[in-house]
This record gives structure tokens, sequence and C-alpha cells, in this order.
């Protein structure tokens, strides 16, 4: 069964644009428009995921996250903050809360819902998909196969790693020492630069068909999957 994600939010514009593109990308979807309402659908429908909005009427989300952790049977279900509070204070307050992540408006529709997929990866691994995706962009795993859109993309070994790392982790920087460590892994021995090369390589055929770039270059940090401020 598709998965069921309980969207928390009262501004309906942003309902109506999540319920889309949740929809679109083979969620199901139930709202709640306050923090009572929250915890009432998560305890009578049981979602897989719940996205849920900082500033709510009558209950915070803050202090509706802190409610389903103590929550026997929704202890565990993931929990993503979506807020206009984008200050580290902010951020580690809400994952310090029990949300699994925490994205700041406005967002890219194509980050959430790859965070979505990721968080609901994280939290089910023994039910991995087979696939991983991020906006037009799909990577069949078992076919080792990756397309954009209708195009077919030919990756190299290396090259085919460091996307399906960035796909696991969207929207997150990895320095070239980071990547080092992850791709190609800590006993091999590589110059930091060889990481530029695979970034370029891999860019050039991402991008081959035309669309936006999907990864972000960051100034004396590293690299992002990031398609809404790629460089």
């Amino acid at each position: 069964m598709k998965p069921l994600i309980l969207i928390v939010e009262d501004e309906a514009p942003i309902v109506t644009l999540l319920r889309y593109n949740l929809e679109r990308e083979g969620f199901r979807v139930i709202e709640a428009a306050d923090g009572d309402e929250a915890l009432l659908q998560a305890e009578e429908r049981k979602p897989d995921l719940i996205l849920l909005d900082w500033m709510l009427p009558m209950l915070s989300g803050i202090e509706v996250c802190r409610r389903l952790r103590r929550a026997g049977e929704n202890k565990a279900v993931p929990i993503i903050m979506l807020t206009a509070r984008g200050e580290e204070g902010d951020r580690v307050r809400g994952l310090n809360s029990g949300a699994d992540d925490y994205i700041t408006k406005p967002f890219s529709p194509s980050e959430l819902i790859a965070r979505v997929r990721a968080v609901l990866r994280r939290a089910h691994p023994s039910s991995d998909a087979e696939a991983l995706y991020y906006g037009d962009l799909t990577m069949d795993l078992a076919a080792h196969r990756v397309k954009r859109g209708e195009r077919d993309i030919h990756l190299g070994p290396t090259e085919f790693r460091l996307l399906r790392h960035f796909l696991e982790h969207p929207g997150r920087v990895f320095s070239r020492e980071q990547l080092l460590d992850t791709v190609w892994g800590p006993d091999v021995y590589v110059e930091p630069r060889t990481v530029d090369v695979h970034i370029r390589r891999l860019r050039k055929a991402l991008n081959e068909g035309g669309g936006d770039d999907l990864i972000r270059t960051v100034r004396s940090a590293g690299y992002a999957l990031d398609a809404a401020v790629a460089a």
C-alpha cells in the first residue's frame, strides 16, 4: 500500500501545494489544520510520516512533536518539520524535540519529496525501494540505470556512486573529504581535487539534455544535490 502522509499545516495554499506534489508522486495524503487535530489524526489513521508545521494554532508543532514522541504507537513515526524559522537555534530545538528532519520555508517541492523518501527509507530500512528519486531524476538500483525524464543517463561507476550518495542525502552539503571517505573509501588515497573532476563529469551527464543544474557548489564547503538554489 502507498505510504500515508499526514500534513499538519494551517495555511491552505501550502496544504494545496504539498497535497498536489505528494499525490503526484504516489503518496496518500490526510490533513490537519491544528495541533489537536494532528494528534487525533495520528492516533486514528497511523500515518507513515508526518509533515509538521512549527507555527500552529492551539498547540505548536514543537509540542505536537513532543507529545507524539511520548505516545505509544506513534512514538516512532517519522516527522519532518516545516517552518519559516531558519536560525540554527531553531533547527536544533526542532530536532531536539524529536523531529527526524527540518525544512525551512520557502522550500523546493522536489527537495521536499526527496527528503520524504529519504526519511521513509531510514525509518523502514528493510523495505528500501529499489529506486531513488529527485525531481525528474530516477536511479534504478536494481537495473543500475539512471534516467532524467525520459532520457537515459550513462554514468561511470564512480559517478554512479556519487549520484547515489547525493540522492540518499538530498540538500545536504558534503565536503570533498567526506565524499572521498564515503564514495572512494577511507583506505583509498586520492587527491581531494579528484572529486571536482568527477563532479564535472556527473554534471555534464545530468545536464546534457538541458534542465536545471542539480548539483550545487558551495564555496569553501563542498557539493550538494539541491536544484532549488543550484549554481
